[in-house]
């Protein structure tokens, strides 16, 4: 309890542990790094979408420590056998999976703590789909999470899938598995349900919460009705829809690609995670093949950034990701810079925009490695650098950006550049406040007077992701439910800035391990285009990025000095000089004004 207190579970525990471990001095692709998986102390208990689960490991895509946060059922599953967290290090000598919580010859009762070791015969190779399946057929009731052909090969962004397709999908995580000889860890189905102290209180709390999900018109009609694809449109309008390789900020085939043509052409049916009312997920079809999504992020990477309006072509990429392990961000956006620099004359027989076949080709030719697919595995930022345009790389800390332009909506600018795990929405995603005015709206050009807003987003989504809760709940919710749920749990009171302040020192000791690993503020930038190339037309028109100023209001306000690094002050007050001293990262000099001021 003493470091559940401190770190939670989910990611601020996966964060606990890779200090811990000093990740930070490992190759990412070495037997010597580790991947933490971690539910969190909300997790199977009943708690509004919280059938959540992190994997947190030194990222080999972007060398930030990274985690990645998945619904389904793995996480429930893996608290059911009575574990919180496990961590898996080292490397198997030939291709095999792990069993946890199996009856068998070689494999642990359910009450035992022991793992049992398979060869991974002819799974290795299959892809996610057929891999799952498989592991269905020799472990019924089991859940799983996998890598696909991606992984086997150290494509630098694939991703793990559990059971019901549901991934880890950035950073690369799935290579790290693959780097591991790892096909799959497996979960048998355990009989323990996680300790509640005050059951009858913690269901109430999930009564007023639900009501709350219901009453919202973001999470009760907006994101059942069309998905996360509902953005299209919202941010085509609004001049922040990167399009060309964020070139322009709005895309002309908006419409034929936007979440209402996706259910008018394409929906079979709502999905949802495990235990979710919301539901946001879409099970599809086109053609003969039917699978999961496209998400917004998704449609956005192979439509709009490659200039692509051909729906059906974006539907396909998404299954032909899906059943690599391939995340569809860094893989669409990638892309899209393969075909600027084609146009450029840089990569000669290249893909060039508007191209909706090669979308589909090329992630089977990435996940094979071949041809340009080898490069393209790379990912955006070494693509770039070997044809010698880095600046058209459009990511940050190696980690492409998603679809939010920040000429468009300028915190979401700030929330990149400052993102401890690269070019990011999940950190903080400024579209609430800037965009659809949750909770207040705020002038999206406006440069300054948004640094604490950004904080506040992103200490919270550190709280959600160590808990292990669906942000998306937050639209409709307010911290103290959560600090609620979680005092039931415990049988303590828990106050929200409590919380938050937990959510603080998680992202600190982030800073930390970045820091430890060689990253400065000189990292905590943008893509040149976003700072120098402002919008031709449009709403947006004639807008930019000031980041500087924006980034020392930022380093003030968290309490660091000017070159990002936290103060004393700071660290004392979160209880991490200690961590700090143990990284080798010593503590940053007070700036001359509120250094030593809390974070909003």
């Amino acid at each position: 309890m003493e470091v559940a207190r401190l770190w939670l579970g989910g990611r601020g525990l996966g964060t606990y542990l890779a200090l811990r471990e000093r990740l930070f001095e490992v190759d990412p692709l070495s037997p010597e790094n580790l991947l933490v998986v971690a539910p969190g102390p909300l997790t199977g208990t009943g708690a509004p979408a919280s059938a959540r689960y992190s994997m947190t490991s030194r990222s080999p895509l972007t060398g930030t420590l990274f985690d990645g946060n998945s619904g389904g059922s793995f996480g429930d599953a893996l608290r059911r056998l009575g574990w919180d967290y496990l961590i898996v290090s080292g490397a198997l000598d030939e291709p095999g999976y792990v069993t946890l919580g199996m009856v068998g010859a070689d494999d642990a009762s359910p009450a035992g703590p022991a793992a049992g070791f398979h060869s991974a015969g002819d799974l290795w190779g299959r892809d996610v789909p057929s891999t799952l399946a498989r592991l269905r057929e020799l472990y019924p009731r089991s859940e799983a999470a996998v890598i696909g052909p991606a992984g086997e090969r150290g494509v630098l962004f694939a991703s793990i899938v559990n059971n019901r397709g549901r991934s880890i999908g950035r950073g690369g995580l799935g290579a790290v598995m693959g780097a591991k000889r790892l096909k799959a860890l497996v979960l048998g189905h355990g009989d323990r349900r996680p300790p509640v102290a005050d059951p009858e209180r913690l269901e109430f709390i999930v009564y007023e919460a639900e009501k709350l999900l219901k009453a919202n018109p973001i999470t009760s009609t907006a994101l059942p009705e069309f998905g996360t694809a509902v953005l299209v449109n919202v941010l085509d309008r609004a001049g922040a829809l990167p399009t060309r390789n964020h070139r322009e900020t709005r895309f002309e085939g908006a419409a034929a690609i936007s979440g209402e043509a996706l259910k008018r052409d394409h929906l079979r049916r709502r999905s949802a995670c495990r235990g979710c009312m919301i539901g946001c997920a879409r099970r599809t079809a086109v053609g003969d093949q039917t699978g999961e999504g496209p998400e917004y992020e998704t449609i956005w990477a192979f439509g709009a950034q490659c200039g692509v309006s051909d729906l059906a072509a974006v539907v396909r990429a998404n299954y032909a990701c899906n059943r690599a392990g391939l995340d569809t961000i860094t893989m669409g956006s990638t892309i899209a810079c393969a075909m600027e620099l084609t146009e450029l004359g840089l990569l000669p027989d290249g893909p060039r925009f508007g191209d909706a076949r090669a979308i589909v080709e090329l992630v089977a030719a990435t996940a094979a490695g071949e041809g340009l697919g080898a490069e393209l595995g790379l990912g955006s930022a070494r693509l770039a650098a070997l044809h010698g345009r880095p600046d058209l790389s459009m990511s940050v800390k190696r980690l492409e950006m998603p679809a939010y332009d920040p000429r468009g909506m300028k915190a979401q600018g700030l929330a990149y550049a400052t993102s401890n795990r690269g070019g990011c929405h999940l950190r903080a995603n400024m579209l609430g406040p800037e965009i659809l005015g949750v909770p207040k709206m705020v002038d999206r050009f406006a440069t300054l007077g948004k640094a604490g807003l950004l904080i506040n987003l992103q200490n919270l989504n550190a709280v959600l992701d160590s808990l292990s809760v669906c942000k998306f709940t937050a639209f409709a919710m307010k911290e103290d439910y959560y600090a609620r749920q979680l005092g039931a749990v415990w049988g303590e009171t828990v106050e929200p800035q409590e919380l938050l302040s937990l959510g603080e020192r998680i992202w600190n000791a982030e800073r930390l391990f970045n820091l430890a690993a060689g990253f400065t503020r000189d990292d905590d930038t943008l893509p040149p285009r976003l700072l120098h190339e402002p919008v031709a037309d449009g709403p947006s028109a004639g807008q930019v990025v000031d980041l500087p100023p924006m980034l020392d209001e930022y380093y003030i306000s968290r309490g660091w000095d000017e070159a990002g690094v936290p103060t004393a002050v700071k660290l004392e007050r979160l209880g991490l000089l200690t961590v700090a001293a143990a990284a080798g990262v010593p503590p940053g000099r007070r700036q001359a004004r509120g250094a030593d001021a809390d974070a909003p």
